[in-house]
């Protein structure tokens, strides 16, 4: 999967408009980044990456570039 589409599986989770988050994203300024978007983007790590990402390292993302970095390099480009 590669950055961009990781990107968008974020915006999917979340609902938003394609094209709308960027890595600087701030994932507090989401309206829809709640528990159930937690729990959604722990399967989806977890489908496409082979691994359930850590609570805390979750808790500690402010931004959705720091999502991308939970997966670090299963992510393409």
């Amino acid at each position: 999967m590669t950055r961009k589409e990781f990107i968008a599986e974020i915006e999917n989770l979340v609902e938003v408009e394609a094209g709308t988050l960027t890595g600087e994203s701030e994932l507090g300024d989401i309206k829809q980044w709640d528990s159930l978007a937690v729990v959604a983007f722990i399967a989806l790590v977890d489908e496409n990456f082979g691994f359930t990402p850590s609570p805390k390292d979750i808790a500690d993302s402010k931004t959705v570039e720091d999502l991308v970095r939970i997966v670090g390099s299963g992510i393409e480009g």
